[in-house]
């Protein structure tokens, strides 16, 4: 079972309210509910949402939610949050609704003993509020966290910086590129998008002088958050094997490979046609480099490499799916 609790506030009684939150709660909902094929992925997202007047998030409702989320054995327990945070020399605060003063939120300390005691087998916490990455910190000794196994921690900032909004407002800048990198940007050549793909994502996104999000986990190994359309078939993958049969192998390639010539090439009585096996089998090799797993041996190109009866070779990456796939892992 995977659970996901999305809050998004954007009302507040007493402080000032925020206009891109209840935008972005709903957009990672719809990412969260189905992979990109359809099939479920975590069930039912429950979605809290502050709108207006009446129609707030309270800190009671925001706790006791929490608490739900993460008490029973679930294989995923996710909460997100998009609002206004607040810290102080006791620690950070998540604010609701009613707020008067941030201090008087749901305290990150409390967030992290739900998450910490929890039975779920994963924990997954993602903020995007102003500093947030005092979640999981230690308020007595600044230099520890306090992460038990199975939790990863992915925050807007870090405990001293303010997340913003993109410009024109209606989104968050962290949740924009969460929902991008959940939306296949941050997939591997299977498909599955990663808690640390989704921070390689937004890391390389943001600039050095901005907003800097924060990682932290306690994890064996990386769970799937959302599997989107993989870049490459499955069966590409499994022919790695079939054309690369042992480490740095170079399959030689010759102009019957390459369909695409011009015209003195194709009445070059000492140039072969193309050959509709060899074809095949180039236009795989093609979708090997188009996502890095193959390069072509002492030639700019492909093409190249075709017509002038040269090789290829899989690069660094490539190796390793090869590996994978001779492992029976994939």
């Amino acid at each position: 079972m995977r659970k996901a609790l999305v809050v998004g506030i954007d009302h507040y009684d007493n402080i000032s309210p925020l206009s891109g939150c209840v935008n972005d709660a709903y957009a990672v909902k719809g990412m969260l509910e189905r992979d990109a094929d359809g099939s479920v992925n975590f069930q039912t997202p429950r979605l809290m949402v502050g709108t207006g007047p009446g129609h707030g998030v309270a800190r009671r409702d925001l706790r006791e939610a929490v608490r739900e989320l993460f008490q029973d054995r679930s294989d995923v327990a996710l909460f997100y949050f998009a609002g206004h945070g607040y810290i102080d020399e006791t620690g950070g605060f998540l604010c609701s609704s009613d707020n008067t003063d941030g201090n008087d939120g749901f305290p990150l300390s409390e967030l992290m003993t739900f998450a910490n005691n929890s039975h779920a087998t994963n924990k997954v916490i993602i903020l995007d509020s102003c500093h947030s990455g005092a979640v999981g910190g230690s308020h007595i000794h600044n230099a520890f966290s306090e992460i038990k196994d199975g939790t990863t921690i992915l925050t807007a900032s870090n405990k001293d910086q303010y997340a913003m909004e993109v410009v024109g407002g209606g989104a968050g800048v962290f949740t924009t590129l969460l929902v991008d990198a959940l939306n296949g940007s941050a997939a591997n050549l299977l498909g599955e998008v990663t808690p640390g793909s989704v921070y390689a994502h937004i890391d390389q996104s943001l600039g050095t002088w901005g907003q800097r999000p924060v990682f932290k986990t306690n994890v064996q190994k990386f769970i799937s958050l959302r599997k989107a359309d993989p870049p490459i078939p499955l069966q590409d993958l499994h022919a790695l094997t079939m054309h690369f049969p042992a480490p740095g192998f170079q399959l030689q390639l010759d102009p019957a490979y390459e369909p695409e010539r011009n015209e003195e090439q194709k009445n070059d009585p000492a140039i072969p046609p193309p050959d509709p096996a060899k074809t095949a089998v180039f236009a795989m090799l093609q979708r090997y480099v188009r996502v890095n797993l193959l390069k072509p041996v002492d030639a700019p190109h492909m093409w190249h490499a075709a017509m002038e009866s040269k090789a290829c070779e899989l690069t660094v990456l490539g190796e390793h799916y090869r590996r994978l796939v001779e492992q029976g892992l994939i």
